[in-house]
C-alpha cells in the first residue's frame, strides 16, 4: 500500500487547479479574479492561493493600499482592498510567458476603476453643490460648512460591483459616497436638521432610481464634535479621525476643511493615524505569507478575517 502525504495530495490539487487556469487564459486571455471565480466555480482562498504560488501565472494588481479600521482584529488595522477583494476587482491574472498581455490588460481594468472614480465624484459634487445653493438661499446668517468626500473615491479606487446596501437591502453600483458635512459651533440645531433630512432624500432618491443604484453613507456633525474625536481613545473616535485624514474637500468653507486638517495635526493624530497605516502594512505582509502556506480548512476556521474584508461604516450610523 503506497501512503500519500497531505503535502503530495496539496500539491496534486494545485497542479490541477493551475492547468485549468492556464487553459482559461489561453481561450480568453488575461481575467480578471473575478472572471476567473466565476468562469471556475472553485474555492476562493484556493483559487487565490493557486494563483499566488503558480510559477507559470502572474498577477497583476493595481491602484492603492490604504488604512482601514476593523474591529474584529487585534490591532484593529488592516489595508484596504482586502486581500480577497484586491484578488477579484483590482488584480489580473495571466500567463508569466506573456507579460505584455497581463500589462495591457491591467491598464484597461485601471482606467475603468479611475472613470468609476470619477464619475461618483461628479454625482455627488452635484448634489452636494445643489444643496449647498439651497443652504445658502434659505439661511442668510452666513453659517460657515463645508462638504468632504471619503473612503474609496478619494484613493481613485472606486468600483462598481453590484452588492447589496445595508439598511435595505437593495443592490448598488458598488463603492458608496462617503460624506461628511462639518458646519461651525454655534450653528443652529434646526440647519443641522435640515441638511441632514436633505441629504436623506437625496440618498433615498439614489438607491430608488433604476439607472442610478448608488449609495450615499454621510454625517452632519459641528466642530465641537470633530474636536471631541481628536481624543482618538475609542474605536468610533479612530474611524471619524482616519475618515477627515483621507477625506478630500469638496464643497463650501475651504477655511473650515483646513481648520480640521490642522487639528489633526495639532492633536497628533496624523501621527498616530500615520502609525497605524505602517503596522497594517506589516499585518498585511504577515497575513499574505499565512494564507500562501496554509490549509483552507484551517484558514476558514480561524484566520477569515485576515482574507474578507469588514465593512468600516461605523462614523455613518
Amino acid at each position: 500500500m503506497v501512503s500519500v502525504s497531505i503535502g503530495e495530495t496539496r500539491s496534486r490539487d494545485d497542479g490541477i487547479m493551475e492547468e485549468r487556469i492556464i487553459r482559461l487564459i489561453e481561450e480568453r486571455g488575461p481575467l480578471t479574479g473575478t472572471d476567473l471565480y466565476d468562469a471556475l466555480e472553485v474555492d476562493g482562498i484556493v483559487l487565490w492561493q493557486t494563483c499566488k504560488r503558480s510559477g507559470r501565472l502572474l498577477v497583476r494588481s493595481v491602484g492603492t493600499h490604504y488604512l482601514r479600521l476593523d474591529r474584529r482584529l487585534e490591532r484593529l488595522v488592516r489595508l484596504s482592498p482586502s486581500i480577497w477583494r484586491e484578488f477579484l476587482t483590482y488584480s489580473v491574472i495571466g500567463l508569466r510567458s506573456a507579460p505584455e498581455a497581463v500589462e495591457e490588460r491591467a491598464e484597461q481594468v485601471r482606467r475603468h476603476i479611475e472613470e468609476v472614480s470619477r464619475a461618483k465624484v461628479d454625482l455627488v459634487y452635484r448634489i452636494v453643490s445643489g444643496l449647498g445653493m439651497w443652504l445658502e438661499s434659505e439661511y442668510q446668517s452666513g453659517w460657515r460648512y463645508c462638504f468632504i468626500i471619503a473612503g474609496d473615491i478619494v484613493y481613485n479606487m472606486a468600483h462598481d460591483v453590484p452588492r447589496p446596501e445595508r439598511s435595505t437591502g437593495r443592490l448598488v453600483q458598488g463603492s458608496d459616497m462617503d460624506l461628511v458635512v462639518i458646519v461651525e459651533d454655534g450653528c443652529p440645531a434646526e440647519v443641522c436638521r435640515r441638511i441632514d433630512a436633505a441629504i436623506f432624500e437625496e440618498k433615498s432618491r439614489l438607491l430608488m432610481t433604476p439607472h442610478l443604484r448608488e449609495e450615499i453613507d454621510y454625517v452632519v456633525k459641528d466642530l465641537s464634535r470633530v474636536r471631541e474625536q481628536m481624543h482618538f481613545d475609542d474605536f468610533k473616535r479612530m474611524v471619524a479621525c482616519k475618515i477627515l485624514h483621507e477625506g478630500a474637500f469638496l464643497y463650501g468653507d475651504e477655511g473650515l476643511f483646513q481648520t480640521v486638517k490642522a487639528l489633526l495635526r495639532s492633536e497628533g493624530v496624523l501621527e498616530k493615524l500615520l502609525d497605524m497605516e505602517r503596522s497594517a502594512r506589516i499585518f498585511r505582509r504577515q497575513a499574505e505569507e499565512m494564507l500562501l502556506t496554509g490549509d483552507p480548512d484551517a484558514i476558514r476556521l480561524e484566520n477569515l478575517s485576515s482574507f474578507y474584508p469588514a465593512e468600516e461604516s461605523e462614523e455613518f450610523e
